[in-house]
């Protein structure tokens, strides 16, 4: 290890490296850092090919190909950076019939209040303050700052999920945000006094141009938020099935603190959550803006400590990740082959972008899971991308009575295990297939 990864905060001399256009001639097996552009060479996980995780497949499209493309994620050896390639381009993922919205699962929502009451006490929000967040989807959140006559903008590029948010009186500026529509938004209504993102860093193919944007469209004195999964939880839960297309890129707290750094942005606090599987909420803010409200916390010399104990700065780090990764799929196919000779019958619940990875990577289709279902009607009806099992409304376990229901979003297991504690009655089972299968009664 060298000793140029254990210095105790991260400065923009450190990172003045970064950036640096790679030359045509040089060979990479992954392509570029999208942070350093260090040429890719070590393999985290390879996921074999995929089909783009929310790109369902409808029923008139049923006899149609699909296309897949490789899921293969490699680790920087610079600024350990893990991360995939890009295929496709981001206006082919987020179109105007895209499939993921946040208001349906309660969970989320009651997140998304908290944080709302939690940052408008702690940073002092009223009526004459701008809340910005970008990837606002259909208004999950931005909802409770309006309920407070807190103003606000989204930024969210899919078209459908935009007309949700507008119909609940959220301004939506339908763009993907990067340095450009940064300086656009400024122009146009100020800078942010708090600017939002919420599992949107892993989905930016263009990273230095989005973080840019970040401070472009921040106040002085103003805060970032951002949240996203953390890469230690990810390794630890042997959560592979987070990783595909729509995530381009996946954080320690010690990668992105030096991204941040390299555009003069400061991380003052971060705080660990349990959601999406463990994640990090992260508290930014100008380089120079160090008044004392916005003083650096113990947090963050704690978080990047802990990281460096655990090696996030050593190559052999990610090195066992994927056997992990093999020996899950294995369990997982071993539960299912055993239950299907017992003659027991399986469905899923959910159609999330990890489900498909983890349906895809392991070749289940309908051998094994007869069907899912969505609470979310724009996916029911239309058939899993690559696998094509159906997916189905909640109310059609009630009517086939499965003995096992195989929870897809697992980070969601207890809140989707409470909604269908129906199936008990008839002796049915829940399972959570990440580490490894777990059968719940």
């Amino acid at each position: 290890m060298e000793t140029r990864f254990l210095a105790p905060e991260p400065t923009l001399s450190a990172a003045a490296t970064v950036a640096v256009a790679p030359s045509p001639s040089a060979a990479a097996a992954g392509g570029f850092c999208r942070f350093c552009a260090t040429p890719l060479h070590h393999t985290f996980v390879d996921l074999g090919t995929s089909p783009l995780c929310q790109d369902h497949v409808r029923p008139e499209q049923f006899a149609q190909a699909e296309s897949f493309y490789p899921l293969h994620a490699y680790v920087c050896e610079k600024c350990f950076l893990v991360q995939v390639g890009e295929f496709v381009a981001p206006d082919q993922v987020f179109r105007q019939d895209y499939a993921y919205f946040s208001s349906y699962s309660p969970s989320w929502l009651q997140h998304a209040r908290s944080y709302c009451e939690l940052v408008t006490k702690r940073f002092n929000l009223n009526a004459g303050s701008l809340v910005m967040e970008v990837a606002s989807n259909d208004g999950y959140l931005l909802q409770y700052f309006v309920a407070q006559n807190i103003p606000v903008l989204g930024i969210e590029p899919a078209g459908n999920v935009a007309d949700a948010a507008e119909g609940k009186g959220i301004t939506t500026l339908r763009k993907f945000f990067n340095a450009t529509t940064a300086r656009e938004v400024a122009a146009w209504c100020g800078q942010a006094d708090l600017l939002i993102g919420n599992n949107v860093l892993a989905h930016v193919p263009n990273l230095n141009s989005f973080v840019e944007g970040l401070r472009l469209a921040l106040k002085p004195a103003g805060v970032v938020t951002m949240e996203f999964p953390h890469l230690l939880r990810l390794i630890a839960g042997h959560q592979f099935d987070t990783i595909y297309h729509e995530h381009f890129s996946y954080f320690s707290f010690w990668a992105v603190e030096r991204i941040f750094a390299h555009h003069g942005l400061t991380i003052f606090d971060v705080q660990e959550l349990p959601t999406h599987g463990g994640s990090l909420r992260i508290f930014a803010r100008h380089t120079a803006a160090a008044a004392p409200p916005l003083a650096v916390t113990p947090a963050v010399a704690n978080l990047r400590q802990r990281e460096l104990a655990a090696g996030v700065c050593d190559l052999s780090f990610y090195a066992d990740f994927a056997e992990q990764t093999r020996e899950t799929k294995r369990k997982l196919l071993e539960f299912l082959i055993e239950a299907k000779r017992a003659g027991k019958s399986v469905a899923g619940y959910g159609a999330p972008g990890k489900g498909n990875t983890l349906l895809n990577y392991c070749g289940i289709r309908t051998d094994f899971l007869d069907y899912t279902v969505d609470l979310n009607p724009h996916k029911q009806g239309n058939f899993l991308p690559g696998t094509r099992i159906p997916i189905l409304a909640p109310s059609h376990i009630l009517e086939t009575q499965p003995d096992y229901l195989l929870i897809l979003p697992w980070n969601l297991r207890e809140e989707i295990m409470e909604q269908m504690a129906v199936i008990r009655e008839w002796g049915g089972q829940f399972v959570v297939p990440i580490p490894e299968p777990q059968v719940y009664s």
